[in-house]
């Protein structure tokens, strides 16, 4: 027989791809089962991964199959999915990093219906980047907003948001991990207001959206005319995908870490080391290098790096035009 928790706790079906939402999931099984029951998983078919290639089910299938729960796995969400998932008779459905677009009869389906947890302080970065371009823009905070989904990208009224700050030293590694722990706090804090009555949501202001898109490879590319700052974060937004590459004495070197030191010095030259990391000029101030990776090796720490592969002062590091990440309409696909 059920408890009288699960009878009163929302029946929730949940829609991710992606392992940030891992501690969200692992709260909800847990402490969270109270306000909320998951019912069922949908998440993206199982894809290949890995150097191998191997075909391999993504950590939220894993999760729900250990919790025997229902996993659907759709392409797209068609007619027949969204009659399997009303069987369930959602209350609510949550989506976090799910990767597909939702029809409008699937948002409507749950009784109070379909929200959205977005990795950004939104009406900034919609899209599918918003951590990596965060940190790469220069932000100093960032945050998890849910919102109700609408058909428009990012767009639905905002009901609460989840802050963190973004240190100089942050990479997207690090912040993701903090995001992912927000967005436990941040849900805690609006079921209980949702099965209340209580969770109120207001407008996005349009003034203010700006939007990104998936990063590839070329966006790891940097042009050491411009300032410094600029430049540190985008090595650290953009780790550990795609990461930004250098032609360092004619290798390819994946670029881990950075920061920005005052001080001036010929754009791209190589101005020495300090214990810290490989000092490049750019156009306003000092680049400093801290963790590099030869291809084959392991990403290191710049001392240790160096000691394997000396780069004398005055060498050249070649610049490339750097594509933009945000703009303030949503990117074509």
């Amino acid at each position: 027989m059920a408890s009288e928790a699960e009878v009163s706790a929302l029946k929730l079906v949940f829609l991710g791809s992606d392992p940030i939402a891992l501690p969200l999931l692992d709260w909800l099984a847990g402490e969270g089962s109270a306000v909320a029951r998951v019912v069922a998983v949908v998440t993206q078919p199982d894809r290949p991964a890995g150097r191998g290639q191997m075909v391999a089910a993504n950590a939220i299938k894993a999760w729900a199959t250990a919790y025997n729960l229902p996993v659907h796995q759709p392409e797209e969400l068609t007619a027949e999915v969204q009659a399997q998932l009303a069987s369930y008779a959602p209350d609510v459905a949550l989506v976090m990093a799910y990767g597909h677009i939702l029809r409008d009869e699937f948002i409507t389906l749950p009784r109070l219906g379909t929200l959205n947890l977005h990795t950004s302080l939104l009406p900034k970065y919609r899209g599918a980047s918003p951590i990596q371009t965060a940190i790469a823009s220069g932000e100093r905070e960032t945050g998890v907003t849910l919102m109700r989904i609408v058909r428009k990208l990012d767009s639905g009224p905002v009901a609460d948001v989840e802050r963190t700050p973004i240190a100089p030293l942050d990479t997207a590694a690090e912040v993701e991990t903090r995001l992912a722990a927000a967005s436990v706090a941040l849900v805690a804090r609006a079921l209980p207001r949702l099965q209340a009555g209580a969770l109120d949501f207001t407008p996005q202001d349009e003034a203010g959206a700006t939007y990104c898109r998936r990063h590839e490879k070329a966006d790891g590319a940097l042009d050491f005319s411009q300032p410094a700052p600029v430049l540190a974060a985008r090595v650290n937004g953009l780790f550990p995908w795609p990461s930004c590459r250098i032609s360092l004495l004619g290798q390819e070197v994946r670029l881990g870490l950075s920061d920005a030191l005052p001080g001036a010095g010929a754009v791209g030259a190589v101005l020495g080391a300090d214990a810290e990391g490989l000092l490049v000029g750019t156009g306003n101030g000092i680049l400093r290098l801290r963790r590099l990776q030869r291809p084959g090796g392991k990403l290191l720490p710049a001392s240790d790096f160096l000691r394997g592969f000396p780069v004398p002062a005055g060498s050249q590091i070649p610049s490339q035009p750097m594509p933009p990440l945000v703009a303030a309409t949503p990117f074509r696909r």
